[in-house]
């Protein structure tokens, strides 16, 4: 099982998380500069596209919802349905709620939640773009921890999560709350990162490292256990072959902070996996 961190640290943690994604909802960027990108000629449109999005999908977003945070499309694994209530965790700038929403339609709902207010307000303020786009308006952003979601027990039919689990201190109580949340015969689908094996020291003490959703992850079998432990079933864990080695190179610091902490000779693909992760809540 994943080591469980103590409470002060877990708010330490929380702190320099929300931190670091508050100035990037303020500089309307994302993980690299709104007019640049991560890894020369890649943009967040670019990334996107990538891992999976369509320009469908993309074509529906107000301007500014897309930053660049993504490392899947649990949009896609879910497979929405019309009419389904969804929750997305860590919601961002509202990327992934906005294209759930345009799935579900107009008898569906998709909630957002967050626990950066200035993410919250940069999504809020996206949802009379996204309704002149659409003519849907089926959307809602909470602000609220993963870890103490702002939901009501049994009412959502599926749970999304894009690259933010990692980030909790506390991945076992997320879990557990995912589970809480889901109406019997729900499901959970969600993009994350996992480690292939534990991390060098210097990179887990690295604040850029926890930030770039990397030090704070899971060992893939930890991750198992811990959506088992919650009672979830039908458990799948799917290598993507999205490669971390695409940020080799970067005119990104962050992730050059990152890769300066690496041992001689190791590449972040040598730890770091993004994983596709479903499961089901027993009906």
């Amino acid at each position: 099982m994943a080591k469980q961190v103590d409470i002060e640290e877990g708010e330490n943690i929380r702190e320099s998380v929300r931190k670091e994604y508050s100035e990037i909802a303020k500089t309307d960027g994302s993980c690299c500069e709104a007019s640049s990108s991560c890894c020369g000629s890649y943009s967040p449109t670019d990334l996107a596209r990538g891992i999976g999005y369509s320009q469908e999908d993309l074509s529906i977003l107000p301007d500014g919802a897309n930053m660049g945070l993504s490392c899947g499309n649990p949009t896609a694994l879910a497979g929405l349905k019309q009419g389904e209530f969804v929750l997305d965790l860590g919601s961002g700038g509202g990327f992934d709620v906005f294209i759930a929403a345009q799935k579900v339609g107009k008898d569906g709902f998709v909630i957002g939640t967050d626990m950066t207010p200035e993410m919250i307000t940069k999504a809020r303020n996206s949802i009379k773009r996204f309704t002149e786009k659409t003519g849907l308006s089926n959307v809602e952003f909470r602000l609220g921890e993963i870890e103490h979601l702002p939901i009501e027990d049994e009412t959502m039919d599926v749970v999304i999560s894009n690259c933010v689990i990692n980030l909790s201190p506390d991945k076992s109580q997320v879990w557990r709350e995912i589970a809480r949340v889901l109406k019997p015969g729900g499901r959970v689908c969600v993009s994350d990162m996992a480690l292939l094996e534990p991390l060098p020291e210097k990179v887990k003490q690295s604040a850029a490292a926890l930030v770039g959703c990397i030090s704070g992850a899971a060992l893939v079998n930890e991750t198992e256990a811990m959506i088992k432990s919650a009672g979830l079933v039908n458990i799948k864990l799917i290598r993507k072959s999205y490669n971390m080695d695409i940020m080799d190179g970067c005119n990104d610091q962050l992730y050059k902070a990152i890769s300066e902490t690496l041992p001689k000779g190791k590449k972040l693909s040598d730890y770091v996996v993004s994983m596709d992760i479903t499961a089901l809540k027993r009906k």
